[in-house]
């Protein structure tokens, strides 16, 4: 992990596109963004903090990202980068890691490459944090193990909260097309071209690479396959507890939601401040902070440009991008996010009473799927499947239609401290697994045992997520066959190992589909996050098959 180099400007030229130097110990790559230079850590080659664009700052601030002319001399890439400005974590939890600086100036990559690559597979990570919070610095992003399978690993940057992703009329008048927001978005966008143009000469197939987040990096892959701005840029996506949400558009109140343009406005004036200007000039820490107690929400813009639709139409008309996928969640994705699942009410009568009050015609379905036996694990489930369940077999659904290869998956493993804490396959609680950094995790995260069966499961997941960059199929030594989500609704179900499966959850798609598609049809109410116990009266069938 550094940048520095020294070759002649002749040599730089002949190898611009050729697999790294290693001379003294230290990986010294001529890319045409510049000569960096590296650290070995074992058989890696590992550069941190490599800008991919100019920063973000005065009067680049909320607009799209520049790419960087290429730099002159030797750039040192020993040491990760701040993360970018996001709000304090006021109340510890399981992901509340070591504090990293942060700074407006932050868009940056690492690279793990195996020594003296050539045409590897590429795994391009997104992480999450509800387009709020994260970093490429995190530990548990760590692409050491990843890359000891052949591929190599970058870990990304991009704009968050109101930085990334605030719209405003002022904003887009600026703009040639008259857009604004999803500056995160672009920012991912910028990172992936650079990446077509500087990979090879770390080793990598600019032709091979797959893109790859959770939750908020998971609903980032989404809009990644939705945009045509990053049609060609990627070959695969694997998204880890996706949200196919509702979101909004730039500059009409839809779906019950304000515009994109809409809201900025709003969020302007709780901050009195009068234009644009004013708002460029405040600190960004400062202004981050102010936007979250605003309760600014952060989500891409319909923009009919960088972000042409809904999700939901985009995948409808399979006008997505048309590459393998691999895309699953977890079985306890709300014991961690207790917040996004409401109060378990006072008797099971009133469960009942309420569920079928909001979903008439379908209340049995409902019930069935979410009995009022075990309210808490049913108001926790249905938020979960609703959110995440759906959002997974959605994409493997679209992606078998349209022909690409798709895989499912259900993490459903437990450990010790995990279930002691009540947090049995919690949100994330596969990260750790499928990077091999179970020795890394947050303090507060229930610790993983050193033992030979955990390590036998991260050692399986580790192949099948590296196989699937490489060729499109998940396979893994000792490890059985990973079926495809196709006539037989094949997927792999992670417990204690994998264990291959098919029909997940029977019901509980086709009730989120029928939510959704009613609720789409009004187009005056949101869907996902108002279910269950906090859902409005379904609308009627309609046109919905």
């Amino acid at each position: 992990m550094i940048r520095q180099f020294t070759i002649c400007a002749a040599v730089m030229a002949a190898l611009a596109m050729a697999a790294p130097s290693y001379a003294d110990n230290a990986p010294t790559v001529s890319a045409p963004a510049g000569v960096v230079k590296g650290q070995t850590e074992g058989t890696l080659s590992v550069f941190k903090d490599i800008p991919y664009a100019m920063p973000p700052v005065g009067a680049l601030r909320w607009r799209a990202p520049v790419p960087m002319p290429r730099w002159k001399g030797v750039k040192t890439a020993t040491a990760f980068g701040p993360e970018c400005v996001q709000p304090e974590s006021k109340i510890a939890s399981v992901y509340t890691g070591d504090p990293i600086p942060m700074s407006e100036d932050c868009l940056s990559l690492n690279i793990w490459a195996p020594t003296h690559a050539h045409n590897a597979p590429v795994f391009f990570w997104i992480y999450g944090g509800a387009l709020w919070g994260g970093s490429n610095a995190d530990p548990i992003y760590d692409g050491t193990q990843l890359a000891k399978r052949g591929v190599i690993v970058v870990t990304i940057n991009y704009r968050l909260g109101v930085l990334g992703w605030l719209a405003h009329p002022e904003l887009s008048a600026e703009n040639p097309l008259h857009i604004s927001g999803n500056y995160g978005l672009l920012d991912q966008i910028r990172a992936l071209h650079w990446v077509k143009d500087n990979i090879a000469a770390f080793g990598g197939d600019p032709a091979n690479v797959t893109i790859a987040g959770e939750s908020a990096g998971g609903l980032s892959v989404m809009y990644l396959m939705a945009s045509p701005d990053a049609r060609g840029l990627f070959a695969k996506a694997i998204a880890q507890s996706a949200y196919m949400v509702t979101t909004p558009d730039l500059k009409q109140s839809k779906y019950g939601m304000p515009s994109a343009e809409e809201s900025g406005k709003a969020l302007a004036a709780a901050l009195h401040a009068p234009d644009i200007a004013a708002l460029r000039a405040m600190d960004p820490a400062t202004l981050t902070a102010a936007a979250a107690a605003a309760r600014f929400s952060p989500f891409g813009a319909v923009d009919g440009h960088v972000f042409p639709g809904q999700l939901v139409d985009v995948f409808d008309k399979g006008e997505q991008a048309h590459v393998p996928i691999l895309a699953g969640f977890n079985s306890g994705e709300i014991r961690s996010l207790r917040i996004l699942a409401p109060p378990v009410p006072a008797t099971v009568a009133d469960y009942e009473k309420t569920i079928r009050a909001s979903y008439g015609d379908l209340a049995d379905d409902f019930l069935k799927l979410y009995p009022g036996s075990n309210m808490q694990e049913s108001i926790w489930a249905t938020t979960r499947d609703a959110l995440y369940g759906w959002t997974a077999e959605r994409l493997v659904r679209k992606q078998t239609a349209i022909g690409a290869p798709s895989y499912l998956y259900f993490f459903d493993h437990g450990y010790p401290a995990e279930d002691q804490a009540g947090l049995h396959a919690f949100h994330g609680s596969e990260l750790p697994f499928m990077f091999g950094t179970t020795d890394r995790t947050p303090k507060l995260w229930p610790k993983i045992p050193a033992t030979p069966s955990e390590a036998k499961l991260s050692d399986a997941m580790l192949d099948y997520w590296t196989s699937f960059a490489r060729t499109g199929t998940p396979v893994a030594t000792n490890a059985p066959d990973w079926p495809a989500f196709d006539s037989t609704t094949g997927y792999m179900n992670f417990t204690d190992a994998p264990h291959p499966a098919e029909h997940l959850m029977p019901g509980m798609y086709s009730l989120n589909e029928e939510v959704m598609c009613r609720r789409h049809a009004t187009g005056n109410v949101a869907w996902n996050w108002n279910v269950g116990m906090v859902s409005p009266p379904l609308p009627p069938k309609g046109n919905c098959p």
